[in-house]
């Protein structure tokens, strides 16, 4: 047999790495030689993987390869982007294009701080979010100097974020702490329950988890913490919540009416399905035209939100009948707690922030709609940023998936607005 090119050994690890992203261990492990059969089972090479991923988020895009040769073996090396990690596969070769060896090698992005975030100027310190089986690890950004300072609470968007919102080299959180902390306003953050405790997570009570699990009851501890704290004043604790946690601030600020106020930066108002389906609607129009497998998949997309509208939803309806194979209970707890008239209940200052170029959560639809909502209230204030996307990060022309992945921090006139903002609400 001739040797394979290393064109040809490309190819096979790209399928090694799809059938690895796929969950299909067994037709990976079956690629191994003898020897690698003997010391890494197909049980062994699925546990190695989910330990690996299971932190590292969602994949947001896979490097070009590149190849190697060392002792007559050949070596190409796969980049896996996800969110919070990149992860180098390497995939060792034998003549016959069997896989003698395997590398799972995580490389942790380095954070660059941000220009506005003074170093000098603030110290953190280590807090457990609750306690037992859910407790959450966090970070509390403290302002030197003896306070009391005003506080915020950092509630995070949808799926598993770890406390920074870690997306490929950015991190919102961090950047909102550090430059916020820089101003005197003390910040704290953690990661998050689906994120941290992930493989605690039962089928059955994923099932049946909702917002409230997921988000809400960490968050409502987290501001007990911070109430708490000797340095912070109890009367200036605010909750600054992203994406889905802007949009379930509002529920949170019900229970906790002893809160400063809420600052909303890219909440959506409308239901979770439709914005789903707005923002795939948007990502397949970026292309010239759409394929007919993207066709495809937009009108199945559009038959699962149907379903959802349907007021006599089943109980018993299969996750992969619905948009993102989120369970049910999830979508009717979202359902049954409408955004805007839960912010029209509220007697507390809001301060809602949006970037113009954000394709998840829009301008049109979104913000004005908070504006609508919150047209009668003199507690409330609203920025619009033209050149700032989802992450609160500039950039040009339409935004796109592909720009998360460029570093960049949160603008600047972002911590300004809200240090002002709470200054305003402290002199009142």
């Amino acid at each position: 047999m001739d040797q394979l090119s290393f064109e040809d050994l490309k190819a096979l690890a790209q399928i090694f790495v799809g059938q690895l992203l796929q969950a299909d261990f067994k037709a990976a492990a079956s690629r191994f030689d003898d020897q690698m059969k003997s010391v890494f089972s197909e049980d062994k090479l699925e546990e190695s993987w989910k330990n690996m991923v299971i932190e590292a988020g969602n994949l947001l895009q896979l490097m070009p390869t590149q190849t190697a040769e060392a002792e007559g073996y050949k070596i190409v090396f796969i980049k896996c982007q996800f969110q919070r990690v990149d992860i180098d596969v390497q995939v060792v070769f034998n003549n016959q294009g069997q896989i003698s060896g395997l590398n799972f090698v995580p490389v942790q992005m380095i954070y660059n701080p941000p220009e506005y975030a003074d170093e000098s100027s603030f110290h953190e310190v280590d807090v457990t979010i609750g306690e037992g089986k859910w407790a959450l690890p966090g970070t509390l950004t403290l302002p030197n100097g003896s306070g009391p300072f005003p506080g915020i609470v950092l509630v995070h968007g949808s799926g598993p974020n770890d406390r920074d919102e870690t997306i490929g080299p950015n991190k919102t959180f961090k950047d909102l702490a550090w430059g916020l902390a820089s101003k005197g306003i003390a910040v704290l953050r953690y990661d998050k329950r689906t994120f941290k405790h992930a493989k605690q997570l039962t089928v059955d009570l994923i099932e049946n988890m909702t917002v409230k699990e997921e988000i809400i009851d960490d968050a409502l501890l987290a501001v007990q913490i911070m109430y708490q704290i000797d340095s912070i004043d109890p009367k200036r604790v605010f909750l600054l919540g992203h994406s889905l946690g802007a949009t379930i601030a509002p529920r949170i600020g019900q229970q906790d009416p002893q809160l400063a106020g809420l600052i909303i930066m890219a909440g959506i108002t409308r239901p979770l399905e439709e914005a789903i389906l707005d923002q795939f609607t948007y990502l397949y129009s970026l292309a010239d035209a759409m394929t007919e497998q993207q066709k495809a998949e937009l009108e199945t997309l559009k038959e699962k939100v149907a379903r959802l509208k349907d007021p006599k939803i089943s109980d018993n309806i299969s996750p992969q009948d619905l948009p993102l194979g989120i369970p049910v209970a999830y979508w009717k707890d979202l359902r049954d707690h409408n955004v805007s008239d839960a912010v029209k209940k509220l007697d507390m200052p809001i301060l809602v922030l949006q970037g113009e170029r954000d394709y998840q959560v829009l301008e049109t639809k979104d913000f004005e709609a908070w504006k609508l909502a919150l047209s009668q209230s003199t507690n409330a204030a609203f920025k619009l940023f033209p050149k700032l996307n989802h992450l609160f990060i500039e950039g040009e022309g339409k935004s796109t998936p592909q720009e998360y992945m460029i570093e960049g921090h949160v603008d600047e006139d972002v911590i300004n607005t809200i240090a002002r903002w709470i200054g305003s609400i402290e002199n009142n």
